[in-house]
């Protein structure tokens, strides 16, 4: 029986008694979590220094393991996270629907966990508690497999939370990981179908496409964001850059982060130059079209291919467009229905953008960066989601449950 299968049978297994758990028994669980792993900090940053010095041997890029580093605060902020993830209010049990039928028959619709998660990320080993802690306080077991860069780090904050579990009323099987770095793993995670409820992968567009593509296992899609904010004809000139430049260069490597600006002809023939030099002092790269380039020479040429990119980097595109009309057509074929932005003063444009924009998250005059469970006011998030059904946008707790009917009677039978 490979790694895979026998873990995702434990934890299978480990599902079908956090049911039955209260919510006062998972906080408590969570808060011993939170305690371990800063008691037991110098074991996981020891272990993720060899994660680095790895990363570092491979060539891995700074933004890459400045993701993957560890230390003490960083630590207690996860930790916080898993406390504040307590504080929540616990979904499971809650009633959606309570009503009654002619016949007498009595139906409540309420929500239940999941059951099994199966989370496929990369190298954040933040992921690994974050993803633990929102998993068991909805009462669901989840089995994790994360990128090879942090399999020390990983492999240590399982073991500590292990440790944790062990001393509270939830089965320590209830969070499993997969250390196998082989990509056959990842497959046969794809067809755990029975043993695996739902799949949920975080990380690049390639990591995404693979799982979607590929699964039989339910998938929810998360994160590819090649979003964008217009610059309308009637949009404030400071308002617009403020807002452009938090949605780029604020934490680029997001995917919440803006990766094409579209502005209006007349705006762009008045304000592209100064907008473009507040980018380029914030060091930001930009690559424009022939109207773009031509109000601004030193733009370097976009190409075909810039417009579908998510750079997560400090690289912009920019496209000058003659209207709200080709704004939102440029949208829809380019964009992946994340985040999208119009800054604009025109009520009736700002009201069209925001009713025709088919994304997750729709501004009006705001950043594309609020895209975040946190700033929603959903506490913590296990990613956001692009797709239509079951959960869109930042997921919090209720995302990760279902709902089940329980009818009542008293001997009714079908006619």
């Amino acid at each position: 029986m490979s790694e895979v299968v026998l873990k995702s049978k434990l934890a299978k297994q480990a599902a079908q008694q956090m049911g039955n758990l209260t919510t006062e028994q998972k906080n408590a669980a969570l808060l011993l979590m939170a305690d371990a792993l800063v008691t037991r900090q110098q074991d996981i940053i020891e272990a993720n220094a060899k994660d680095l010095e790895r990363g570092k041997q491979l060539g891995t890029s700074a933004s890459l393991l400045d993701r993957l580093a560890l230390n003490e605060s960083r630590i207690a902020a996860i930790a916080e996270g898993l406390r504040q993830i307590a504080e929540l209010p616990d979904p499971v049990g809650d009633t959606l629907e309570d009503f009654q039928r002619p016949n007498g028959l009595r139906i409540r619709k309420i929500r239940v966990p999941l059951g099994v998660i199966g989370i496929i990320y990369e190298a954040r080993p933040n992921v690994t508690v974050d993803a633990a802690g929102l998993c068991l306080k909805t009462g669901n077991a989840v089995v994790l497999r994360g990128g090879s860069a942090a399999l020390f780090s990983n492999e240590k904050i399982v073991e500590v939370l292990h440790d944790a579990l062990n001393r509270s009323a939830l089965p320590a099987d209830a969070l499993q990981l997969i250390v196998s770095s082989d990509r056959s793993s990842v497959d046969e995670m794809l067809k755990l179908n029975g043993l695996i409820d739902v799949l949920i992968p975080r990380g690049g567009h390639s990591l995404i496409q693979n799982v979607v593509n590929n699964a039989s296992v339910p998938v929810i899609e998360t994160g590819a964001g090649v979003c964008h904010t217009f610059i309308d004809e009637s949009a404030q000139l400071d308002m617009a850059i403020s807002i452009g430049l938090n949605a780029k260069a604020q934490r680029p490597s997001v995917c919440n982060a803006m990766e094409t600006l579209l502005i209006h002809e007349k705006a762009a023939a008045k304000h592209l130059g100064a907008i473009a030099e507040a980018f380029t002092g914030a060091k930001v790269e930009l690559r424009g079209d022939e109207r773009a380039q031509a109000l601004v020479p030193s733009m370097h040429a976009a190409g075909a291919d810039d417009w579908g990119t998510e750079y997560g980097d400090y690289i912009l595109s920019v496209k000058v467009v003659r209207d709200l009309d080709e704004a939102l057509a440029h949208i829809r074929e380019y964009g992946t229905m994340h985040s999208e932005c119009i800054v604009t003063e025109d009520a009736a444009n700002a009201e069209r953008f925001l009713q025709e924009v088919d994304a997750a998250a729709v501004y009006h005059n705001a950043s594309t960066r609020f895209t975040d469970g946190f700033e929603f006011g959903f506490g913590a998030e296990i990613g956001i989601s692009t797709q239509k059904l079951h959960a869109r946008g930042p997921m919090g707790l209720p995302a990760l449950t279902s709902t089940k009917y329980r009818i009542y009677g008293s001997g009714q039978i079908r006619q």
